[in-house]
């Protein structure tokens, strides 16, 4: 399959089904709000290197978890019954990008490819309420966290960090435990992992993620910032 260039004049994108071997759809254009959104509604997500121009993907398999699904293990149960961590949502979204940018994702040493172009253009989808970051606390201290966009009835994660043992683990059950409650079908985890996997993330052909896209296009979204997601104060 060929890959199509972007215009950055209109925000049109090929369909995810033309993807070549690599899961590449195609190259260019920018991460307006407006491009970025699209792209997530219809199963596409950035990730190129600094530097170079961007690249869309839509990976056949997609790894994904089913909320409902979830797998704690019995080590990070005691974790919950002992309150180790306090959990926050929203409240240092631009800290999480920079944490998860200077930890390892996808095989590279490090997480360069989350760009000062990629932590500008997703702090604008915060601020808009539609990407939204998990904070993992130990005291004062941020130990971990991740960030994802939502919209309709899926969470599309894009990283996550932790300094701690466990504590991305924390953050990210938090996170599924709570989206449950509200009727999320999904959580997108782009690629596989050992770690996702551990946790009860599995493969889903393309198709099927593409047939979520679909119906999760007829959810309405409410762009807002989840700053009580987790308490109530």
């Amino acid at each position: 399959m060929p890959i199509y260039w972007l215009s950055e004049e209109d925000y049109k994108f090929p369909h995810p089904e033309l993807a070549n071997e690599d899961g590449i759809v195609a190259i260019g254009g920018d991460l307006s709000p407006q491009r970025l959104l699209i792209a997530y509604q219809i199963g596409l997500f950035p990730w190129f290197n600094p530097d170079d121009p961007i690249l869309w993907w839509s990976p056949d398999p997609r790894f994904v978890l089913f909320p409902d699904k979830l797998k704690v293990a019995k080590s990070m149960r005691t974790y919950f019954n002992q309150n180790k961590y306090k959990v926050t949502c929203d409240r240092e979204f631009e800290k999480v990008m920079r944490s998860c940018q200077i930890n390892e994702r996808k095989g590279q040493s490090g997480g360069t490819w989350i760009s000062e172009e990629m932590i500008e253009a997703y702090s604008q989808l915060h601020e808009l309420g539609f990407a939204h970051s998990v904070e993992v606390w130990d005291g004062e201290a941020l130990v971990a966290g991740l960030y994802g966009i939502g919209l309709g009835k899926i969470f599309y994660g894009e990283s996550m960090f932790t300094n701690v043992s466990n504590g991305s683990k924390f953050g990210f059950i938090s996170l599924v435990r709570e989206l449950e409650k509200q009727g999320y079908w999904l959580i997108d985890c782009q690629q596989e992992t050992n770690h996702l996997k551990s946790m009860g993330a599995e493969p889903m052909v393309r198709k099927e993620f593409l047939e979520y896209m679909d119906r999760n296009a007829k959810e309405q979204t409410k762009p807002e910032k989840w700053l009580n997601l987790f308490d109530k104060d």
